[in-house]
């Protein structure tokens, strides 16, 4: 890579991002002066890690911004759209379930997600493991009978005019029936909330309260319903850990860890109890010191939420600018302290203890796994002799039955690993019949021509299809294998190819007469034949999928009164010809008019009306 001269890069805050010879972003970084920044990566003496990192970058580009706060803020927005190597990212939020409330919804629901949040919904979280939350929301919805049915169950019941079972056992107020008044529902949403967010005072005071007023009216029965949910609720804050005496809202961030990774834990205290809880492993791609990695957790932490106004750390962020940018995050003065003495303190040591196991147990799960990738990566470059470890493996694999419905599957392994959303479906066009060398030969000049064309777009617009593999396998023998060649030298490509058989699982190489047979129990034939297991598996349930879609069509063409939209509404509803067939007549109903569902019914199930 080309040294640029001191002289171009602006004595100015900004980011900047290194790319690989492809255009892919390996790393985003910021600085308060551009120059001073970059020149150091081009030293005669680089940490391991950057060292590597510069060994296949290509170019380095920057972005101007007005401040160093600015300079954050674009710099969190390029991790997130790049997702670079060699940056230090938190676990994706999604991954950890939230208890939430559609507090938009006419009569909102309550229910733990995992995913994106949405606008119009109240989340609370998140939370270390899913079954903690969802017992404690079972004993709250004793106190506040919130539904938790999905929209269309709602629904049905509405149509029905008779609730669920969750009513019957007093887990639900019965809003599809009309047994409770808005007032009243509005009253359990804003109590459950209050809990949730750590305010249990007020909701243990006012169930008392109205226990002793019902015995006082020798109303014993009411008073003994309001003495159990006075329990149950105790019960539920029970499990929100008391942790300051006073009333106080922070977040704890804790690490743990060495050079190569790191724990973190993330308490979450809401009124002086715990209320959210979260720990992660991260890989210490970066070459920071400790407060640089806090400044990069802190930025990863809150960069799609508000954080609090006081966040206790292990050490002061490195960048000063984060704790304005945090601010800004905020709309408000937020203070990041390190808790040297008092209860503070102790919160501190417990939640580094967390990050710590976190860590221990991570490393008892990856150990052997880790270890066998890394041998099959390694074993499959000298088996294959390859000039470097296939850290991004593509899978192409071809499903038919007779020539009909033919379809193509691309999986993709990174470091060894399955990267789903990268995996591709194909729908063979221009085969007709059972030709699978030129079934092969399509997806594999569709995928790589959509390279070639992303390839020449500016970087930011560039999508998945956009980086050539580092393998590319192709599940079958030397005539796959051959049809793949084909393609590639047509589009001008020189892309390591082979082809991986299913009998005595032979491996066939460019050039050679003689496939190439891997001993059984080698980790390099383990990951191939991983690989091409996924590729079939993907390729098929996208076959049947197509298939059963084709047999449904056909049986509900015959069905008067069911015309495009309905069908739509059935197949999401039910989604294959066999769960048509069990559903009844009732079933059917909720999606189409009766009349129609007797007949569709008939149909399915080859009777006359």
């Amino acid at each position: 890579m080309e040294r640029p001269r001191p002289s171009e890069i602006p004595d100015r805050p900004g980011v900047y991002l290194f790319r690989d010879r492809h255009g892919a972003v390996l790393y985003v970084g910021k600085a308060r002066s551009l120059r001073k920044r970059i020149p150091n990566y081009f030293a005669s003496e680089l940490p391991p890690r950057t060292r590597a990192m510069m060994e296949v970058a290509a170019s380095v580009e920057w972005i101007l911004t007005e401040t160093e706060v600015a300079a954050i803020m674009v710099e969190y927005a390029l991790v997130q759209e790049h997702r670079p190597r060699y940056n230090i990212r938190l676990r994706d939020d999604k991954s950890f379930p939230h208890l939430a409330i559609t507090v938009d919804d006419e009569w909102p629901r309550a229910q733990i997600v995992r995913g994106r949040k949405r606008r119009g919904v109240a989340y609370f979280g998140p939370y270390a493991h899913a079954h903690a939350i969802r017992d404690t929301l079972d004993r709250l919805l004793r106190t506040f009978p919130l539904r938790t049915c999905s929209d269309a169950k709602f629904r049905r019941h509405v149509a029905q005019g008779r609730p669920c079972l969750l009513y019957h056992i007093e887990r639900c107020a019965g809003p599809c029936i009309g047994a409770v008044d808005p007032e009243t529902y509005a009253e359990y949403v804003e109590g459950l909330g209050e809990f949730l967010s750590g305010r249990t005072g007020p909701v243990l005071e006012r169930l008392e309260s109205e226990m002793r007023a019902a015995a006082d009216r020798r109303e014993y029965e009411l008073a003994a319903r309001l003495r159990d949910q006075l329990a149950s609720v105790r019960l539920a804050t029970e499990t929100q850990e008391l942790v300051t005496e006073r009333p106080e809202d922070f977040d704890v961030l804790a690490v743990a860890g060495d050079d190569l990774e790191v724990g973190v834990a993330v308490l979450r205290i809401r009124h002086g109890r715990v209320v959210g809880r979260t720990t992660m492993v991260v890989d210490r791609v970066e070459d920071v010191s400790e407060e640089g990695l806090v400044a990069t957790l802190l930025l990863q932490l809150y960069g799609a939420t508000s954080p609090p106004r006081l966040v206790l750390v292990p050490a002061a962020p490195a960048d000063e600018a984060i704790v304005e940018w945090l601010a800004a995050r905020r709309g408000g003065r937020v203070e990041v302290r390190v808790p040297r003495r008092g209860a503070k303190r102790r919160i501190m040591e417990t939640a580094t203890e967390n990050a710590a196991d976190e860590l221990a147990r991570h490393r008892l799960r990856r150990a052997s796994d880790h270890n066998a990738r890394a041998r099959a990566l390694e074993a499959l470059q000298r088996h294959l002799e390859l000039p470097e470890p296939p850290l991004r493996i593509e899978c192409f694999d071809v499903s038919t039955i007779q020539g009909r419905q033919t379809v193509a599957s691309m999986v993709v392994f990174e470091d060894g690993l399955p990267r789903r959303s990268d995996y591709r479906r194909f729908r063979i066009r221009t085969v007709e019949g059972q030709d699978d060398f030129a079934a092969m030969a399509e997806a594999v000049r569709r995928r790589f021509r959509a390279y070639l064309e992303e390839r020449e777009r500016p970087a930011g617009g560039r999508g998945r299809f956009a980086y050539p593999p580092s393998l590319l396998v192709v599940d079958g023998g030397a005539g796959q294998l051959s049809s793949t060649l084909a393609v590639l030298d047509e589009l001008g490509l020189e892309i390591p190819a082979v082809g991986l058989a299913k009998r005595l699982e032979e491996v066939y190489l460019p050039g050679r007469s003689e496939p190439v047979r891997i001993p059984r129990g080698d980790d390099a034939l383990y990951l191939l034949q991983r690989v091409r297991d996924e590729a079939h598996r993907f390729a098929v349930s996208y076959h049947r999928r197509l298939r059963s879609k084709r047999m449904v069509d056909s049986v509900l063409d015959e069905v008067p009164g069911v015309g495009p939209r309905r069908k739509r509404l059935l197949l999401r509803r039910f989604g294959s010809l066999r769960r048509l067939r069990e559903a009844d007549v009732d079933a059917l109903a909720d999606v189409v008019p009766r009349r129609v569902a007797e007949d569709l019914h008939a149909a399915l199930h080859g009777t006359s009306r």
